[in-house]
């Protein structure tokens, strides 16, 4: 607070200073006369040029190589993408030849300023047109800008190429919403899917995914934009509500987001979150601490993150729409996505909404089926015969009858699968019922209803010398009969490793 009104009252005496160096002027002027000071005035207005012009160019440079190592293109900031060089490049290029017109044109505007002020009886020389300074000055830029343009040209075919049938790449998509970026991945299949404006719904379906395209099935969206080093990645760019812009300084990525007109960018991660740091180690701005409030706060090379930013105002919520970018090798990258669950199974299978929760999806048959062998194999290696009884959980019959419903039929060729792998296994199928109805009723419904699953195991080619089929009824319960979870627990079937 003290520091602000210091440098407040500077400037209020500055100021002052300046009206009172006016009114000595005025004064002067009437003493001596007005063209003897006007020619006084611009002498001093003449040298004051020279000496800005000398402060200003020194400054400008300083500053240029004071920065350099927090500037984008130098220092440590070298792109981190495989295109980034050649950006940085032309960038480069642009700047050499813009750089000498800048340092010309000042010179020659204060040169000029000094060397052209008023002085006694000197007339002024109008020069109203020079054929060869035309030339010069309308051949030099347009020659430099044509070779500006063709450089830029054969950079922008270079970074903006699509990618081809030939390549590896992973495919994402980066929603711009206010304010927010709905980041969403392929999953195991490797495809997006398709989405429909009409299906959006905040909070069901944020996106409007067409949960009856199977490649959606699989699809997740992460919090943070995680992607391989080494791999070509192409991001799909859209925008829900207003423009924003996709933008990976560090990589240098940067694409409008247009509601309505879907863009992309291709490009190659080439330096990891880890390596970038240890580059940033070797420079001392870097080992300041990360927080200045906090001297033993770690330094800022070790907290440093790629980030994903909208380059556009996109509102007065445009800086919380920030995301951290993590740039991982390979195998950390395939652990991460192991890790991550499906938006669908996650947060839309089996709500009111699911359009196909009456429906077993071909990823939930592939993990059952995993956990089925699983089991299978954890029996096989028990010593006890209670250790070898395995549930088919996903064997249903329709209610009160010894009718299979078609969902059941891949658990049973799971267990045909298991059968066909150990040849010299023999099993019990066995039938049990909760306690409503009459006990002769339960008996006769689970021989039954295990008979039935004898039937289809032999009708897929199981020799019946390898099975047995029993029916309990509700003489066997695994939980209490008085609640309608523990009664669903009882209605079961199960069989059991005799000989393997």
């Amino acid at each position: 607070m003290s520091t602000g009104l210091i440098i407040i009252g500077c400037l209020i005496l500055i100021v002052i200073v300046i009206i009172q160096i006016g009114k000595v002027t005025d004064l002067a002027a009437k003493i001596r006369g007005e063209e003897a000071v006007q020619i006084e005035s611009n002498k001093r207005s003449a040298n004051g040029m020279l000496l800005f012009m000398i402060g200003f160019l020194v400054l400008t440079f300083w500053s240029a190589w004071h920065y350099k190592n927090w500037m984008l293109g130098y220092g440590p900031h070298e792109a981190a993408s495989a295109h980034g060089g050649v950006l940085d490049g032309a960038f480069n290029i642009t700047l050499f030849f813009t750089g000498i017109v800048f340092v010309l044109t000042h010179i020659a505007l204060f040169w000029f300023a000094y060397k052209y002020r008023g002085r006694k009886g000197v007339i002024a020389e109008f020069m109203p047109h020079d054929n060869k300074l035309e030339v010069i000055w309308t051949a030099v830029p347009a020659v430099v800008m044509c070779f500006l343009v063709i450089k830029g040209l054969v950079a922008w075919n270079e970074v903006m190429a699509d990618v081809s049938s030939d390549d590896e790449y992973i495919e994402i998509e980066a929603t711009g919403q206010q304010y927010l970026w709905h980041l969403r991945y392929p999953g195991a299949d490797g495809k997006l899917g398709t989405k429909n404006f009409r299906l959006i719904k905040p909070g069901e379906n944020p996106l409007g995914q067409d949960w009856l395209d199977d490649k959606n099935l699989d699809d997740y969206m992460p919090s943070d934009l995680v992607l391989p080093v080494g791999k070509k990645v192409r991001v799909r760019i859209t925008a829900m509500d207003v423009l924003h812009s996709f933008d990976l300084p560090h990589f240098r990525v940067k694409m409008d987001a247009v509601p309505g007109m879907p863009t992309y960018f291709v490009f190659t991660p080439i330096k990891t979150t880890e390596e970038y740091r240890q580059m940033l180690s070797k420079y001392p701005e870097y080992q300041a601490p990360s927080d200045p409030k906090d001297p033993k706060s770690p330094p800022l090379w070790k907290v440093f993150e790629y980030e994903l930013a909208c380059a556009e105002l996109c509102g007065k919520g445009h800086f919380s729409m920030r995301k951290l970018v993590r740039i991982v090798s390979q195998e950390e990258f395939d652990k991460w996505e192991k890790e991550q669950q499906s938006t669908y199974l996650s947060s839309v299978r089996g709500k009111d909404f699911d359009p196909r929760k009456d429906e077993v999806l071909g990823a939930e048959i592939r993990q059952r089926k995993q956990d089925f062998d699983t089991a299978v194999d954890k029996a096989l290696s028990a010593s006890t015969p209670e250790e070898k009884v395995i549930r088919l959980n996903y064997v249903y019959y329709k209610t009160g009858s010894a009718e299979l419903d078609d969902k059941s039929k891949y658990e049973l060729d799971n267990l045909v699968a298991v059968l066909n792998k150990y040849p010299n296994m023999t099993i019990e199928v066995s039938s049990h019922t909760d306690s409503d109805g009459d006990d002769a009723s339960n008996m006769t419904l689970s021989q039954a209803r295990s008979r039935l699953v004898y039937d289809y195991l032999v009708s897929k080619q199981v020799a019946p010398a390898r099975l047995k089929s029993r029916g309990y009824g509700e003489t066997k319960p695994v939980d209490t009969n008085d609640t309608d979870e523990g009664k669903a627990k009882n209605r079961r079937t199960e069989f059991q490793i005799l000989t393997q």
